[in-house]
């Protein structure tokens, strides 16, 4: 039975954490590989990275100019893409889809870990993109 219960708390902490809209996955390595994934996971699907978008050094260097003290990464970095199929049937389901577009897989180093992720979406045809966002994170995550 102890193996039992072992085992399943091994295979839950090696899965998503899902909080508050966010999907994460832990990542074993340093913050630079779990980066170099991400871009390549993006790109192997034949998508194009918009933009890259550096959120930890921009807290770092504002933290002072707002009077925190606190460091929140490590490194934290936003990787936005579009994917014209996906994007295509969700907003011929529903325009108003396009509030999700692009779309952003992060990664982050808290300092006591490294993680990919990304902000989950409402039930329906956005499930197609959150599906793609949960293939490109596990495969850039080795989840």
């Amino acid at each position: 039975m102890t193996r039992i219960v072992a085992a399943a708390v091994i295979v839950a902490l090696a899965g998503p954490v899902a909080a508050d809209g966010v999907v994460t996955y832990p990542v074993e390595g340093s913050f630079e590989d779990a980066a170099f994934a991400v871009e390549n996971a993006i790109i192997e699907r034949g998508l194009v990275v918009d933009f890259v978008s550096h959120v930890g050094a921009m807290l770092a260097r504002t933290g002072a100019d707002v009077g925190s003290e606190v460091a929140l990464f490590e490194a934290a970095d936003v990787y936005l893409f579009c994917a014209a199929v996906t994007s295509r049937n969700v907003m011929e389901a529903d325009r108003m889809n396009i509030a999700h577009c692009p779309y952003g897989i992060f990664v982050a180093d808290t300092g006591d870990e490294v993680m990919i992720g990304y902000r989950s979406f409402p039930e329906g045809p956005m499930q197609e993109a959150q599906a793609l966002l949960d293939e490109i994170a596990r495969d850039a995550s080795g989840n």
